[in-house]
């Protein structure tokens, strides 16, 4: 099998792949708020931590 000389660096392989990434972020449409966001991200809503159409935090009920 074929080895190669010498160790390539990370730097080097990193600025290879950098080319074919999205030039646009992409956007989602909460389902249960109808708020837009980054996928895969969480986003605050009056108050309220939103993943996925589910709530993960509510800020009222801590301070309540």
């Amino acid at each position: 099998m074929a080895h190669p000389k010498r160790k390539i660096s990370k730097q080097r392989g990193r600025k290879r792949r950098t080319h074919y990434k999205a030039t646009v972020s992409q956007i989602a449409i909460d389902p249960t708020t109808g708020e837009a966001h980054l996928y895969h991200r969480a986003h605050w809503h009056e108050g309220k931590l939103f993943y996925r159409g589910q709530i993960l935090i509510d800020s009222e009920q801590k301070t309540a």
